[in-house]
């Protein structure tokens, strides 16, 4: 999947003096409240990060506070869609004018009706909606469907895409994959191999967006803090 990128950063945390005896902890809280949002700085949406503190001592700030200036080393992994791009998720709504879908558990997505192309043709199956592909006759999108599709736009305020399956290489994954239809994109990788596609986009999205953000970022946020603990 596209969008999803590593970016090294050299930061200064800034710790209050009660935290002095619990920097790394303080750092790592200060962090946290930038996880799922959108940051101008780094032009995406970070979510999970490993630090490094590579000194002892920290930078006293003068003022009626007299807050501690942490230098840290990051890699975050940040998401950062573009049009063109290729995404995947799961579709959680389906009508005859629209595909609503949820990417890494928390960006929403929305297919309109224009943005499919003619071969998917919307019809009832077993009481359900689906768009079934009038070329193949098992290319099937439903409700809890992984599909791939094309970015049109992101709206970073609402982190809201508006996406397309136009593009032939677009639709279910499992059809795609099953007929050796690659979305061709090889991003840069490292930081645990973009944290491994991001668990395997959250396992297929079989976790709520909630509780899947804490589950990963706090898996990611807990080992590396008790790994240095044991350095």
């Amino acid at each position: 999947m596209d969008g999803l990128t590593v970016t090294e950063a050299d930061l200064v945390v800034y710790v209050h003096p009660s935290k002095a005896n619990k920097v790394r902890h303080a750092v790592l809280r200060q962090l946290s409240s930038l996880l799922f949002t959108y940051d101008e700085i780094f032009d995406g949406v970070i979510l999970a990060y490993e630090i490094d503190i590579p000194g002892e001592h920290a930078k006293i700030l003068s003022g009626l506070i007299p807050y501690l200036g942490v230098k840290v080393k990051a890699n975050l992994l940040i998401f950062s869609p573009r049009p063109d791009m290729l995404l995947e998720g799961k579709v959680v709504k389906l009508g005859k004018e629209s595909i609503h879908v949820i990417v890494l558990g928390f960006s929403s997505a929305a297919i309109m009706l224009e943005d499919i192309r003619e071969e998917f043709r919307y019809k009832i199956k077993h009481g359900a909606g689906v768009f079934a592909s009038s070329s193949h006759k098992r290319h099937v999108i439903k409700t809890g469907s992984m599909i791939r599709f094309l970015v049109k736009s992101f709206d970073e305020e609402i982190l809201h895409i508006s996406g397309s399956l136009v593009p032939p290489h677009t639709g279910c994954i499992r059809w795609l994959s099953r007929h050796g239809v690659e979305d061709g994109s090889h991003p840069d990788r490292s930081l645990k191999e973009l944290k491994k596609d991001v668990k395997r986009e959250l396992q297929g999205e079989g976790i709520t967006h909630s509780a899947q953000g804490e589950k990963f970022l706090n898996q990611t946020r807990t080992h590396k803090s008790r790994k240095r603990a044991r350095e």
